[in-house]
């Protein structure tokens, strides 16, 4: 389907309800904010199927139709964390408008290339090592575990992601990662090459504390989700870190960016369209990666159990913030907390550093069982 050709008519008019409107933390009236509402949401990245793009590894397949829909959720998720990391929650995108160099840098991130950091090149590759093969469907664990280990080969972003297993985030854990380590671009300023125009480090990137994208993978019940969760989970959505969250339903992935009454609000991958070249002066053609039609909707009791939740916590502030929020709602009432968070890691829990997760891992039979039991919840789109 030619997202040019799309009649605005085919998709379902925002709602007018008196009812809040939340989108990865911002609140708005529908009844008196509906183009900002409409510019929040389709200043989202959008990323979805592509066709005609270079073979993966060479001699693989040249479009992700049928398979890839998780893949494109992940990219999302994290295509949110960068723009929030280089260009600010509040930035907005206007068709045909000039583009910041950094805006321009974060779309090539995710070019469908082989080169590119999160291409569905990289993604589909990387997965080999869990046991994926190139063309196989994910869940939302193993695309968060993929995007943990490309990342920390993203010398420009020097984001630190974090994947809490076990329905539990350990702040130990993530002050080891987050807060002592430094990358050597840190320590002496540089830059990724490919990347120019890029800002230069800002005063608190100099300190002990790496940008944070901390993904949840939860399972919120057995074959339906749980209704004791549900408000737990529409709060997520209004916590101002809120990177979304990553799911769907059987045989379809979703990238959910928040809600209105009952139902969740999402951006959808199934759309193929055709994989885009940047121009010779570097810039990107940019209007396929954004969403221009009211968003989708379901019912949030539609919504498969097994999902990942994702927040962006840029300083030491902002996660320590984002703690004392997420303690804060797990004394209220109105619903079942989604995770613990614990100061430091429990006994019974399984070590990180035990399941050997290093940018070159191999032991997938183990990552198979500890991260992907919500794969047989999902089947194959069908192509």
């Amino acid at each position: 389907m030619d997202v040019y050709r799309t009649s605005f008519l085919e998709f379902e008019d925002f709602p007018e309800t008196s009812e809040p409107v939340w989108i990865l933390g911002k609140e708005y009236n529908a009844l008196t904010e509906r183009d900002e509402i409409l510019s929040d949401v389709t200043s989202r990245l959008w990323f979805t199927y592509r066709k005609n793009f270079p073979p993966i590894g060479g001699t693989g397949p040249t479009s992700d139709t049928g398979w890839g829909c998780m893949l494109r959720c992940g990219q999302m998720i994290l295509g949110e964390a960068l723009v929030c990391r280089h260009v600010g929650r509040d930035w907005r995108w206007a068709r045909g408008q000039k583009q910041r160099e950094e805006y321009i840098s974060i779309l090539n991130a995710f070019i469908d290339k082989k080169d590119s950091y999160y291409s569905i090149h990289q993604i589909a590759q990387m997965g080999v090592g869990e046991g994926k093969p190139i063309g196989q469907w994910y869940g939302p664990n193993t695309v968060a575990q993929v995007l943990k280990k490309l990342a920390v080969f993203d010398t420009w972003s020097r984001l630190v992601v974090h994947v809490a297993m076990d329905n539990t985030v350990v702040i130990e854990e993530i002050s080891e990662c987050s807060g002592l380590l430094l990358s050597p671009c840190v320590l002496t300023g540089e830059l990724n090459g490919c990347l120019e125009g890029a800002c230069a480090l800002a005063e608190e990137e100099t300190a002990l504390w790496k940008p944070l994208v901390l993904l949840i993978p939860l399972r919120l019940g057995l074959s339906d989700i749980n209704e004791a969760y549900i408000e737990t989970l529409k709060q997520c959505f209004m916590l101002p870190q809120s990177l979304g969250v990553i799911g769907g339903k059987p045989n379809s992935a979703h990238y959910f960016i928040g809600y209105v009454g009952e139902e969740l609000i999402y951006l959808d991958p199934h759309t193929t369209q055709p994989a885009v070249d940047p121009c010779e002066d570097g810039q990107v053609p940019d209007e396929t990666y954004h969403c221009q039609h009211p968003p989708c909707r379901m019912h949030i009791c539609e919504l498969d159990p097994s999902i990942a939740a994702g927040f962006f916590c840029r300083t030491e502030d902002e996660f320590d913030d984002w703690c004392m929020r997420i303690r804060r709602l797990s004394c209220n009432r109105g619903g079942l907390p989604m995770f613990e968070l614990v100061d430091s890691q429990p006994s019974h829990m399984v070590s990180v550093d035990a399941l050997n997760l290093t940018p070159d891992f191999s032991d997938s039979d183990r990552l198979e069982r500890f991260f992907d039991s919500e794969d047989e919840e999902f089947e194959i789109l069908s192509l």
